[in-house]
């Protein structure tokens, strides 16, 4: 599953992604643990004009405390066969889709084939910034306060991407440029499983540090993403 991740900041994607009015203010993130609960530069589709910050973990309408969000089922992924049948996104995934901007993704691989015990970095072969298919919640705490939060889809891994996650075999939903007006816009359930496939492009990984283990320590550093042996 997808729970570490990489994203572009404000510079990068004014830079990089034309047309839109980026009013996410936060600088390149090189590494983020989903459970950390990070806002992250998205566009919904409610406003696809607009990147905004986003709250990576969806939150259902019926929690009412950020206490209880904090110890709530993990929602920070969302498995795209299942997501019309679970009561955490039936409601949300027909209405509520948009796109996380990242710069790559960080998955464990296991050498026995059983115990992850290394990390790669996965990414696109000529580093640029891409899109990973979300679906989400405005969600509302005890302050009044509203938010969107957000979960990212999951499909079976391709190739390339089972044997770096070969346990689980998984991977996130990665939206191609081509296809991202489509997963905002689609319209039905046909439409939008039609979408929730592995992804047919080439990738480029690498094995790094095992960032999925670090406690303690910051590891929003830039040579979180070298290469190691």
């Amino acid at each position: 599953m997808c729970y570490h991740t990489a994203t572009p900041g404000k510079k990068e994607l004014q830079k990089a992604i034309l047309g839109k009015d980026v009013l996410y203010d936060q600088p390149e993130i090189f590494h983020v643990s989903g459970f950390a609960r990070p806002y992250l530069p998205v566009t919904l589709n409610s406003n696809v004009d607009e990147i905004i910050p986003a709250r990576w973990k969806l939150i259902p309408y019926w929690v009412k405390s950020e206490a209880d969000a904090n110890k709530s089922a993990n929602t920070l992924n969302a498995k795209g066969e299942e997501i019309f049948d679970k009561a955490s996104y039936k409601n949300v995934i027909g209405k509520y889709r948009g796109l996380l901007y990242v710069n790559g993704f960080f998955e464990p691989h296991a050498t026995n084939g059983k115990t992850n015990d290394q990390n790669f970095f996965v990414y696109m072969p000529d580093r640029e910034i891409f899109t990973l298919g979300i679906t989400y919640s405005i969600w509302r705490n005890e302050e009044g306060k509203e938010y969107p939060t957000f979960s990212i889809l999951t499909t079976e891994a391709n190739d390339q991407m089972a044997d770096i996650h070969n346990v689980g075999k998984r991977m996130p939903l990665i939206v191609p440029e081509e296809n991202r007006d489509a997963w905002l816009f689609a319209d039905g359930r046909q439409e939008i499983e039609q979408l929730i496939i592995p992804f047919k492009g080439e990738l480029a990984s690498h094995r790094t540090t095992e960032v999925t283990k670090i406690r303690g320590t910051d590891t929003n550093v830039a040579n979180i993403q070298d290469a190691i042996q």
